[in-house]
């Protein structure tokens, strides 16, 4: 098995060392190996493949961090045939929240999620999927 160098902010590391302990991990390696797999498998459903989705990512920041507002504006407007809305807020003292809406297929929303994931300084992305082509509501009560 190939031993690899990460750089990471102590804090992460001492997160990450915690969650070990706590969840019965046999050290750090483990935790990495899992997360790998849990990342590359993400977009790999391949009952979303060739459908129509929607896609929301949120996407949390330091206010004073105005590289991450200024990537997210390039984003948005790289991708605009993608984003079919985007919303900003103030949350709280010192952050800012930016959310988008997605619409389209599989590889274009992972390629999306990617580069926000790369973008330096963000502290949390979340995002879900959802598809939409053959969508038939169902309607409950009287």
């Amino acid at each position: 098995m190939a031993v690899v160098s990460v750089s990471m902010p102590d804090e992460l590391l001492e997160r990450i060392d915690e969650f070990s302990e706590d969840h019965g991990y046999t050290g750090r390696s483990e935790v990495f190996r899992e997360a790998a797999r849990n990342l590359l498998g993400e977009f790999e459903d391949r009952k979303l493949e060739d459908r129509e989705l929607l896609g929301v990512v949120t996407v949390l920041f330091n206010y004073e961090t105005t590289s991450v507002e200024e990537r997210m504006m390039h984003l948005r407007h790289e991708h605009e045939g993608l984003v079919a809305s985007n919303f900003h807020s103030h949350v709280g003292d010192a952050f800012c929240m930016e959310l988008f809406v997605l619409e389209g297929q599989l590889d274009e929303i992972s390629a999306f999620v990617g580069k926000i994931r790369a973008t330096k300084d963000t502290l949390t992305i979340d995002y879900s999927v959802t598809p939409v082509d053959g969508f038939e509501p169902t309607f409950e009560g009287a």
